[in-house]
């Protein structure tokens, strides 16, 4: 009946329209009433408290760092870096878009703002070229959600804050995971360019490479130095996120001087904008997941995967399926909020390693910003290329079949992500 009342009154709330913060408190009111412990006191102390988390402090600094990396010209330098890489070979286009998805991923965190960025600068360029436009707008989709994978990741700090998991830990153990997605739609590319006639631009020289390099050169050092950091412990990940943000507006204000200092407030009221929704979306969570505890709601999931509970693999398969069909219908955020709480009591009684279901956690809810029909990340490469949805859908499928597939592997063999993260953490 509990886990009942705790469905229905979630779904019911989104059905009518709610928004998805307002649904997770009255979820989590109707299950005080259900349990007769309602006190207004209770929930207003658990979203004070949710909110209250020094990790959390990171989210609106990377979404800063992400703002300005594009209004200041560094991610336009990472496009070009690519473009004189791998541009000349066949598909080249492709491939530097999964390249500069790769280099954007490290350095904002953030799927929505790197698909934006790359939809902006290269669909016109693979039009222009030959490719279908559905294709090349599906490729960036399926970029774009490399982003919460590579460190840093935003969805590895909300995930970290809810599970109380090493967030530093998630972030190493991403690296390799993310690489991985992007060979996923190399490959994925391949197939889908392997019988396109088109001439691809004419190779670049090696001054033309140096000089891409040369310009990017402050861009790209950023990735590396929050790596090195994490790596070493020089900072922590909130520090890192603040490191970003001040190297950032440092490099796109003072170096390529393409960010006037008038633009700033635009640029801080959007990061400021995006991360209170997140923020009331985590602190309104809290009430939930304190519910979901309350309620002892885990030990009823647990018991409903009991069959699966003498096989991590097959668990970790059964869970995965459950957040693919989840993430159709829930954006990304708030499926790490109310899942996170009801599911990592069945991974630690299980014996799975937390950071590695962390990591297949949060790229399974990553793939989910390109389902249909939410697909957040979808909606917005739809927007700025001014595509229709069903030609998106279309495009994108061959790319979302190959990282699902890349996830299917990583549940195989859980040791792709668990030894590099060892490696990485030292």
């Amino acid at each position: 009946m509990t886990v009942t009342v705790f469905l229905g009154s979630l779904l019911g709330a989104m059905a009518i329209g709610t928004p998805i913060a307002f649904a997770l408190l009255l979820c989590g009111v109707a299950l005080m009433v259900h349990l007769d412990l309602f006190d207004a006191q209770i929930v207003a102390q658990n979203v004070i408290n949710g909110a209250d988390s020094f990790p959390l402090v990171a989210v609106p600094f990377f979404m800063l760092a992400g703002e300005v990396m594009n209004a200041g010209g560094l991610s336009r330098r990472i496009v070009a870096v690519a473009m004189t890489l791998v541009g000349h070979v066949r598909g080249g286009l492709g491939y530097v878009a999964i390249l500069a998805s790769c280099i954007l991923a490290s350095l904002s965190g953030s799927a929505v703002a790197d698909a934006a960025a790359l939809s902006a600068l290269l669909v016109p360029m693979m039009v222009r070229a030959g490719h279908d436009k559905a294709r090349s707008c599906g490729l960036i989709a399926a970029g774009g959600i490399i982003a919460p994978i590579i460190p840093p990741s935003v969805g590895f700090i909300i995930f970290g804050v809810a599970a109380n998991v090493s967030i530093t830990k998630l972030f190493l153990a991403g690296i390799v995971p993310g690489l991985m997605l992007g060979l996923a739609l190399v490959v994925a590319w391949w197939i889908v360019v392997r019988n396109e006639d088109l001439a691809p631009p004419p190779r670049a020289s090696r001054a033309e490479v140096l000089g891409a390099v040369k310009d990017g050169f402050w861009a790209l050092l950023l990735p590396a130095i929050i790596i090195f950091g994490l790596k070493f412990g020089i900072f922590t990940p909130t520090e890192a996120a603040v490191v970003a943000a001040v190297y950032a507006l440092f490099v796109a204000v003072v170096i390529y001087r393409e960010l006037k200092l008038s633009q700033l407030f635009d640029l801080f009221a959007s990061a400021a904008t995006t991360t209170a929704v997140v923020m009331f979306l985590v602190a309104a969570a809290m009430v939930s997941a304190w519910m979901i505890t309350i309620a002892n709601l885990p030990d009823q999931v647990a018991d409903l995967l009991e069959p699966f509970m003498g096989s991590p693999v097959l668990l970790m398969a059964a869970i995965m399926v459950l957040v693919v069909i989840v993430g159709t219908a829930m954006d990304m955020t708030p499926t790490i909020l109310i899942l996170t709480p009801v599911l990592m009591p069945v991974i630690k009684q299980a014996g799975i390693d937390p950071v590695y279901f962390g990591v297949l956690f949060i790229i399974n809810n990553a793939i989910g910003l390109i389902t249909p029909p939410v697909g957040t990340v979808l909606n917005v490469v739809a927007g700025v290329a001014r595509l229709n949805m069903g030609s998106l859908m279309r495009g994108v499928w061959p790319f979302l079949l190959a990282q699902l597939l890349m996830l299917a592997l990583l549940v195989l063999f859980p040791s792709l992500v668990t030894v590099p993260a060892r490696w990485f953490a030292g």
